[in-house]
């Protein structure tokens, strides 16, 4: 267990770098935000997908709880974002906790009904009480005050990307903890065989339940960071393509090793970018032939043959 706990070169690389985008990239701060938020959704659908194997379609009711959340508590005066945070992760929490007695009973296919079917009750239920969202035209009015009494939001989105980098980092720490502690080794066991792990002695309900929740928080801080860094929340954050989205950056990153949805954000999100200035009209159509050729490629081979042709690339030259 020791070793799952240390830290790999590459890992220290990845955060160096990312760390480094914030001094270096200061035009792309405002897509770096998407992606760090991104890639903290990501994060929290592999907690219960890549982790425990529970598969969800509608992994976008948390997060779109935890923007309405944070927008609502900085439109009745409470300004702070790290406490809109606290309330976004906290009702999310509760409805993960709520919900994930259904979600946790049947097969496969019948978590994906049930999760699918929570976040479009959830999206009528946006879209039909006006009087507290917003509606279809959106929860408007929402006003930041400084971090930690520190530092305003820009234009520029700095301020933003680099908070939302903040709560990432901190939040994946604690992730990574958990699920290099004793408790990630169940619910790994639980995934690989759960009749197994209930025979010799796994709580395996009370073990998903407790993950499903830490993901529904998860989640619901995602949306908040959002919700704070734009300040607009509509309910296009409960639509189906969000949870759609996250589950095809864990296919693009893999699941089971945390990173996977982080990388995954990255390229989802620059692909989306540059495929949209291409062809802004089809963007999807080139993503779908991008995911194609990697499920039937293959992850591994795939990123085995960009690395040969780079390292051919590096020798001629």
């Amino acid at each position: 267990m020791k070793r799952r706990r240390r830290w790999r070169p590459l890992e220290a690389v990845f955060w160096a770098a990312t760390l480094a985008s914030v001094l270096l990239l200061p035009s792309k701060h405002l897509i770096l935000n998407e992606i760090a938020i991104l890639g903290l959704f990501a994060l929290s659908l592999d907690l219960i997908l890549g982790f425990a194997g529970v598969i969800s379609l509608g992994h976008a009711a948390f997060f779109g709880v935890g923007a309405y959340c944070a927008g609502l508590v900085a439109t009745h005066g409470i300004t702070e974002p790290l406490a809109g945070l606290a309330a976004a992760a906290a009702l999310t929490a509760l409805l993960g906790w709520a919900t994930s007695y259904l979600v946790l009973r049947g097969t496969d296919l019948t978590r994906l009904m049930v999760t699918m079917g929570i976040a479009l009750i959830l999206g009528e239920l946006a879209n039909q009480m006006a009087w507290l969202t917003g509606g279809a035209d959106g929860l408007q009015g929402i006003m930041m005050g400084p971090v930690a009494g520190w530092f305003e939001f820009d234009l520029f989105g700095t301020t933003a990307y680099a908070y939302s980098l903040s709560v990432l980092f901190v939040l994946f720490l604690a992730a990574r903890r958990i699920t290099n502690s004793p408790f990630g080794l169940s619910l790994l066991s639980i995934r690989d065989n759960p009749l197994r792990a209930a025979a010799v002695g796994v709580p395996v309900n009370g073990r998903l339940v407790q993950v499903y929740t830490l993901a529904a928080a998860y989640a619901g801080v995602a949306g908040a960071l959002l919700a704070q860094t734009t300040q607009f929340v509509s309910v296009d954050v409960l639509e189906f393509h969000r949870s759609a989205d996250v589950m095809l950056i864990l296919i693009i990153g893999g699941t089971g090793y945390l990173y996977g949805g982080l990388v995954g954000a990255v390229l989802f999100k620059l692909l989306q970018d540059m495929l949209a200035g291409f062809t802004p009209q089809y963007w999807h159509f080139w993503i779908g032939i991008f995911l194609i050729a990697l499920v039937l490629v293959g992850r591994e081979r795939m990123v085995g043959g960009v690395a040969a042709a780079v390292r051919r690339l590096a020798r001629r030259t």
